[in-house]
């Protein structure tokens, strides 16, 4: 948001925001994070470091109360932290304060790995990938047996093993979707976990850690054929922008990555 539209003072220390990597300076700022990340919103971000700022920084001591007397709540439901945020610039638009409180609720109901894994979704769907990856491995350092299912688990595991997959960190990617299936085995795992392998391994070890694994011969021949269709599709699409002027570069990255999305999305 542009400082000349803010209706408040900018502050001279700014807040840093953890969970996106970002710094905010003024109270229209700081709606415009809650309200497009509803799902991040936990007790990291209802704390008193922001009580403080609110306070001091941008000379809100009304609402500083307000947000104080949040924290005091014995049930630590974040909605009547953040509405009061919004109301004080009338952020929201007539009746959105009901759906923001239920979206509130729906994730704070969550199992706590639950929500943990919803945020760490989010951010890989935001592009936060280093972000996401630490939620997810904070899960599975964490985890309970029979808490939740080794389903569950098997999922934070194929999730982190996509993500490290699109940073082309594909063995580490190939780890986490073994993990995954020796967790709760599927399909869709040993697809991933097959076709990351050719990613680093050679030919010779790729047969042999087949052999180990002992992968289906079938199965494996349907993977390689898949990958061996993306990965054409990906050059017909190189050669289609070859003679553009300018741009390559960039056009070759986004095919990488809609490879790294077909293969391992």
């Amino acid at each position: 948001m542009s400082f000349d539209l803010c209706s408040t003072r900018i502050a001279e220390r700014p807040y840093y925001i953890a969970s996106i990597g970002t710094k905010i300076y003024t109270i229209e700022e700081l709606c415009w994070f809650l309200h497009h990340n509803l799902c991040l919103i936990d007790q990291s971000i209802a704390c008193g470091e922001l009580v403080d700022w609110v306070r001091d920084e941008l000379g809100l001591k009304s609402l500083a109360r307000k947000l104080s007397d949040a924290l005091e709540r014995p049930d630590h439901d974040v909605s009547y932290f953040v509405l009061p945020i919004f109301q004080e610039i009338g952020y929201l638009l007539p009746g959105e304060s009901r759906r923001v409180r239920e979206e509130l609720t729906r994730v704070q109901v969550q199992p706590e790995e639950q929500r943990t894994k919803t945020q760490a979704d989010y951010l890989v769907k935001s592009g936060r990938l280093q972000a996401a990856m630490v939620l997810y491995r904070r899960i599975l350092d964490h985890r309970s047996a029979g808490k939740l299912g080794a389903p569950f688990y098997a999922s934070v595991w194929n999730n982190l093993g996509c993500a490290l997959a699109r940073q082309f960190c594909f063995k580490e990617a190939a780890d986490a979707f073994l993990n995954g299936w020796q967790t709760s085995p599927s399909r869709e795992l040993m697809r991933k976990y097959v076709s990351a392998l050719p990613l680093f391994l050679t030919e010779e070890e790729y047969r042999v850690k087949m052999e180990e694994f002992g992968a289906d011969g079938v199965l494996t021949g349907k993977i390689q054929e898949y990958n061996a269709a993306c990965a054409r599709r990906a050059e017909e699409k190189a050669a289609a922008y070859n003679d553009q002027a300018g741009g390559f570069a960039a056009v070759l990255e986004e095919l990488k990555e809609e490879y790294r999305r077909s293969a391992f999305g």
